[in-house]
């Protein structure tokens, strides 16, 4: 084998961004791999639209089928995005016994099992780094960096566009929805930015996180999520006089034979690490039994950093072809037969911190008569801050609190709520700090 061709589908952004460090990284590339990398055929529906780099014509093509057929192809590239034809074009190419590297993680988070258990059965790799944290190498350290480990707990920020939103309401005081304003005009969010704000991105790259995490097939549906669009300036402002900064959080933690994992904004410590994650940069905590912590960071998105996690899938496969070694590491650090279903906790269950913000009536008694409601919950209040009055009407009052239940919390939120001394519904945020 003197070459390793490969086909790619999808010329937007992120594959413009692969025929570019394919080529301009041609000589470093052949000399690790010990073998020329030749990318043969592109695939896209629009081939004409002028890309930010130039390609050959004889190598587009506006049929897929082309490239999935091409006996002369190795590896295949699918960065089409979304559920179909993406899934149609992988399952037909590990027909043709061919590997396929993928930054599809809707497709995978929702389809993985299917597209898992077929790669194995058919014996070819399948790549997917870039599904999950751009150009940070996650999948390859739950793989195989962490294998030896049981994985305790895994923290991430594994949205840019969210993370950018946050950081700019911490550090510039401004409101929510001129930030997104900001972010869609400089390219961090779509025209409908719901899948980033609301939480649905990360609670598919956290399905294929557990994944990995703990070798169990997982259901999308089971991940609890909520987005950020509901966070106020006001309660950005408490968060800090609390010492905590408020993060788009994807949250695992090992409970005995089940897992804890949820997404959701959380208020962490200001001297926390990923309290310090800014801007559109994810990051990911890690707690093994063997390894302790373990602290990833870097771009989670833009055009060459996925690129670069597509292209070094691409170079692994192609190190397993020349030693004829494919299906080496399993997709999913098991193997598809051995791997279970999950068993995620009910929400309802989890203990953690909470944050309340209360719009409550500036007369004596209202703050017994809300604690009074907690305590008979068993929520056991750490600090509270009540602002003093500057006009009639309701003032916020701040209550922070030790481990709770979640129903617990939810009930007794639902009857203070119900008071005539409240006015509007009581902010929840959750905390993430072991000293409380």
């Amino acid at each position: 084998m003197k070459e390793i061709s490969v086909g790619l589908i999808g010329f937007g952004t992120i594959g413009s961004g692969v025929v570019k460090l394919l080529r301009d990284n041609e000589a470093i590339l052949t000399q690790r791999l010990g073998m020329k990398l030749t990318l043969k055929k592109i695939a896209d529906l629009d081939i004409t639209t002028q890309r930010a780099v130039s390609v050959d014509p004889q190598l587009l093509t506006t049929d897929a089928s082309s490239i999935i057929n091409d006996p002369e192809i190795d590896i295949v590239v699918e960065l089409i995005g979304g559920y179909e034809p993406a899934r149609n074009f992988i399952l037909r190419a590990f027909a043709r016994h061919k590997h396929v590297v993928t930054a599809n993680k809707a497709l995978l988070a929702t389809y993985g099992n299917e597209i898992f258990q077929t790669a194995e059965r058919q014996g070819v790799d399948i790549g997917f780094e870039a599904s999950v944290g751009g150009t940070i190498p996650i999948v390859k350290t739950m793989k195989e960096s962490l294998v030896a480990n049981q994985i305790l707990s895994v923290l991430g920020i594994l949205n840019g566009t969210c993370n950018f939103i946050l950081t700019k309401m911490t550090d510039e005081g401004k409101d929510f929805p001129s930030v997104l304003k900001e972010a869609q005009a400089l390219g961090f969010a779509e025209a409908d930015p719901t899948f980033d704000i609301e939480g649905i991105d990360t609670a598919h790259k956290l399905a294929i996180l557990l994944s990995l995490a703990y070798g169990k097939r997982v259901n999308l549906d089971d991940l609890y999520k909520e987005g950020i669009s509901g966070i106020s300036q006001q309660d950005i402002e408490f968060a800090k006089e609390l010492g905590y900064r408020i993060k788009l959080l994807a949250i695992a933690i090992k409970r005995d034979d089940a897992v804890e994992a949820r997404i959701h904004p959380t208020m962490i410590p200001f001297d926390h690490l990923l309290a310090n994650v800014n801007a559109n940069y994810n990051a990911f905590h890690i707690v093994g039994d063997a390894s302790d912590s373990v602290f990833l960071y870097g771009q989670g998105a833009g055009m060459m950093p996925t690129a670069s996690a597509v292209v070094s899938d691409i170079v692994d496969i192609a190190r397993d072809l020349i030693m004829c070694a494919s299906c080496r590491v399993p997709a999913r650090s098991l193997r598809e037969d051995v791997i279970e279903d999950i068993r995620i906790m009910p929400m309802d269950d989890i203990m953690t911190n909470y944050y309340f913000r209360f719009s409550a009536v500036d007369r004596p008694g209202v703050l017994s008569k809300i604690a009074g409601i907690l305590g008979s919950r068993n929520i056991s209040i750490a600090s509270v801050i009540q602002k003093g009055r500057k006009q009639v009407g309701a003032v916020p009052v701040v209550m922070t609190t030790h481990k709770s239940r979640e129903i617990d919390v939810r009930e007794a939120l639902a009857e203070i709520d119900r008071l005539d001394i409240v006015q509007g519904k009581t902010v929840l945020i959750r905390i993430e700090d072991d000293r409380l």
